[in-house]
């Protein structure tokens, strides 16, 4: 018996990362995956998964209704992992509306039709969708911004600084209270800056990377010294995939990968490798250039993973050092064939 599963914004950086793993290590589950491809959403990124019959591609908008309807009923949904979202910073200063449109009445209108597709009433699971959940793919942007120390917890308060972590705090919102009101089974997990192959070209890392290549500034904000905790992507898939699949009804877990990192660090560990890999007369990092600031830039996120360590056995198999390389290859992979 096949279960069928909608991801949501599959064509992304993440979900196309774990689309190809999922379907590998689970034979027992059809994807279906719904995906606007906005700016940020890619098919080329699903490639090696586009004849597999075990995955569908479906485009279309999750706030719309009629469309989400008709893909519960048509293909009998019993679980969605919810990866679409508007996720840049920069561009949610700019057009926060659109921001508020995906992130809030998408995953409010993918409830919405969970609930009424799985339960016969508040707290009452039709007995055919009784393991059925929903998962909510947020981030640690939610918890606002640290000093010097301390990291964020599943128990942090919330403190969203930008448009963008504000609109997904509220999804996250969401999520709780139809948890709380309606008796769905919920998870949510909040993960730490991601780094690895397929992310939107306009991120730092691939930013950086892609500047360099073409002999073109490398632009760091401010004064260089925002921290972030860098996660490789594929680690985030497995605690995505542990968390769904283990993870206690209700329950929040942080995915973080204890790697700390100023963005000047980051740059000038990019600009070494590269060094390396593809000299040129003088080094990479004489291309580093600081612009002006972003603004309400926070300054420093990092994550405490250790509830899903200890309780789902989760651990990161990438530390920083090793997952830039695989990531740096990657992308000279890319760009070079341009």
């Amino acid at each position: 018996m096949h279960k069928n599963i909608l991801v949501t914004g599959c064509a992304g950086f993440i979900g196309s990362n774990f689309v190809p793993y999922f379907l590998e290590k689970y034979p027992e589950y059809n994807v279906i995956n719904l995906d606007l491809l906005t700016y940020a959403g890619n098919l080329e990124n699903l490639k090696e998964v586009e004849n597999n019959p075990r995955y569908k591609f479906i485009k279309g908008d999750i706030c719309n209704r009629e469309l989400v309807e008709f893909i519960f009923d048509e293909y009998d949904i019993n679980g969605v992992i919810h990866f679409a979202a508007e996720s840049h910073v920069d561009n949610s200063i700019k057009n926060p509306g659109v921001f508020v449109h995906t992130n809030v009445t998408g995953t409010y209108t993918l409830l919405n039709v969970a609930k009424n597709f799985w339960l016969k009433k508040p707290f009452k699971y039709d007995e055919k969708y009784e393991n059925a959940r929903f998962h909510h793919i947020s981030t640690d942007e939610v918890y606002g911004t640290l000093g010097e120390s301390g990291y964020f917890s599943e128990t942090t308060p919330y403190a969203p600084n930008s448009p963008y972590s504000a609109s997904k705090a509220s999804s996250d919102m969401l999520v709780r209270a139809y948890h709380e009101t309606f008796g769905l089974n919920t998870i949510t997990t909040n993960c730490s800056n991601n780094y690895g192959p397929k992310q939107h070209d306009e991120k730092l890392i691939p930013t950086i990377i892609r500047n360099a290549l073409a002999s073109k500034p490398i632009p760091i904000y401010g004064d260089g010294k925002n921290i972030r905790d860098w996660l490789y992507v594929l680690d985030h898939c497995k605690g995505i995939d542990l968390a769904y699949h283990k993870g206690i009804n209700g329950q929040t877990y942080n995915i973080g990968g204890r790697n700390e990192r100023t963005n000047l660090q980051i740059a000038n560990k990019i600009c070494e490798i590269l060094d390396t890999k593809v000299p040129k007369q003088s080094s990479y990092a004489k291309q580093i250039t600081f612009v002006e600031d972003r603004a309400g830039h926070d300054r420093r996120y990092a994550i405490d993973a250790t509830k899903i360590e200890n309780e789902l056995g989760w651990k990161a198999d990438e530390n920083f050092d090793s997952g830039i390389v695989k990531t740096i290859e990657w992308y000279l992979g890319k760009y070079k064939a341009k």
